[in-house]
């Protein structure tokens, strides 16, 4: 009788720990089947950052004219042509220190922006002793006794462009001041043989690192010509 009470107690005993047991197994299951390895099951989080919402605001350029850009009753113009944009920090310092109005040769037909093609086609010009055609005019350019004239040396040489220009308008009795930027070439006396009734001053020349910041020396040249305002 007691070997049968025995038996009962240990069969009450296991039937007890196998329900404790099994108690804890859902929690377990669930917790591994929704974990699994880091960030595989994590949705990842497309916000969009403020720089992709924000709206883009188009501000339309100005390369395209140029008509000059006046001051009232100024008596002196900055001309310039500008390929890759050194010609046009020299004349953009220049003009505030002149007081100048400010116009930019801008070809009809667009350079290209390749360097080596532009080589090539800046030689068949001159070649050719073309004439581009300048996209606008100057207004009332009898008005200037003064012209800052720059333009960056191709070839050793003006652009044929500059031609054109000097071509377009009368420039007797005008001092022309000229600025150049160049690898090293500088002026090639052109301006004199074809405006034989200007006044021409002693020109500026620039490399491209010093028409990166030309203001100290745009401030000498214009008071050793004369012309410092």
């Amino acid at each position: 009788m007691k070997k049968i009470l025995s038996f009962v107690l240990i069969l009450t005993m296991v039937f007890s720990l196998a329900a404790c047991g099994n108690s804890g197994t859902p929690e377990s299951s669930t917790q591994a089947a929704t974990s699994g390895p880091e960030g595989s099951d994590a949705p990842e989080e497309n916000t969009p950052s403020s720089e992709s919402t924000a709206p883009t605001e188009s501000v339309p350029q100005d390369e395209e004219s140029s008509q000059p850009e006046t001051e009232t009753g100024s008596t002196s113009l900055v001309v310039y042509f500008s390929w890759s944009g050194n010609t046009e920090s020299v004349a953009t310092e220049i003009q505030p220190q002149t007081g100048a109005d400010i116009f930019e040769i801008v070809p009809s037909e667009p350079y290209t922006d390749d360097y080596d093609t532009l080589l090539d086609i800046a030689q068949d010009e001159q070649a050719n002793d073309a004439r581009p055609a300048i996209a606008q005019s100057v207004e009332n350019f009898d008005q200037y006794e003064t012209v800052y004239f720059g333009f960056p040396n191709w070839w050793g040489d003006m652009p044929m462009i500059l031609y054109t220009f000097l071509d377009d308008y009368d420039f007797s009795g005008k001092t022309i001041a000229p600025f150049v930027t160049s690898g090293g070439s500088g002026f090639s006396g052109t301006i004199e043989s074809m405006e034989p009734d200007a006044t021409v001053t002693e020109g500026l020349s620039l490399g491209s690192s010093e028409a990166a910041d030309p203001a100290a020396a745009v401030t000498e040249w214009l008071a050793g010509i004369g012309l410092a305002e």
